[in-house]
């Protein structure tokens, strides 16, 4: 993690400011990135500034809300004037909403899980899709879950997110397939994070894995050397998972 294998690249983190987001932002300041931090935390935000700049790493701050469409828009603008280009894009962010009953789901809930999860994705690559290609080796990620294709009672609004999401990704993927640019997705299964506390909060966090072991894989799959494309790798079937 020390090499800089990602030296002069620009990155773009979403949901950044905890978790799988916050940690991959600090790997990917390690190894040479400059990191884009998009949360809502301001707070969040402030703390991962301090952890990078305490090893020299360069980090822009963007707090904003993803259901925030314009914003997303602006971003791309802003990315643009400022860069020309996005080296890699980590869609991180997401929402777990409520686990109940189909019928029961809050309409107001499935359409913050619907605008997080997936509608805030796909304006993220009609946004930054130039800006993707024209880096030499463009590099996008998203996060996805098992739910999307196991569909566990009481998990439908997510599960219906991410299952969204795959395909929508995928069918994004087959498109830019001629281009440099690789798009993938990445299922990290139970992480120690405050998602998965909300989800399980009977279980022993010690027990889950720390965010901290996903990070090298997040760090190659966003590194010019990685040349799938199209692919979803589950975290757990692969030799970063040292759990």
């Amino acid at each position: 993690m020390s090499s800089q294998t990602l030296k002069g690249r620009v990155t773009l983190v979403t949901g950044a400011s905890r978790g799988i987001g916050y940690q991959s932002a600090i790997a990917l300041a390690k190894a040479g990135s400059h990191v884009i931090a998009t949360a809502r935390t301001q707070g969040g935000l402030e703390d991962l500034d301090d952890a990078i700049q305490s090893f020299g790493g360069e980090c822009t701050l963007v707090p904003m809300d993803l259901k925030n469409l314009d914003g997303i828009d602006q971003l791309g603008k802003v990315i643009h004037d400022r860069w020309g280009k996005l080296d890699g894009l980590l869609a991180n962010a997401g929402t777990l909403g409520e686990i109940t009953l189909a019928s029961h789901t809050v309409p107001k809930k499935w359409d913050e899980i619907i605008a997080v999860n997936l509608t805030s994705n796909y304006r993220l690559i009609r946004s930054l899709d130039t800006l993707l290609k024209a880096s030499k080796s463009g590099r996008a990620l998203f996060l996805t879950s098992s739910v999307a294709k196991s569909h566990p009672a009481y998990w439908g609004a997510y599960a219906a997110s991410k299952a969204a999401l795959e395909a929508f990704v995928s069918c994004y993927a087959k498109e830019v397939e001629i281009t440099d640019l690789k798009v993938n997705l990445l299922n990290p299964g139970a992480m120690r994070t405050a998602m998965r506390a909300k989800a399980m909060p009977g279980e022993n966090p010690e027990e889950v894995p720390n965010p901290l072991l996903i990070t090298p894989l997040i760090v190659d799959m966003l590194s010019a050397s990685f040349s799938k494309n199209d692919a979803l790798v589950n975290f757990r079937e692969t030799t970063h998972y040292k759990h």
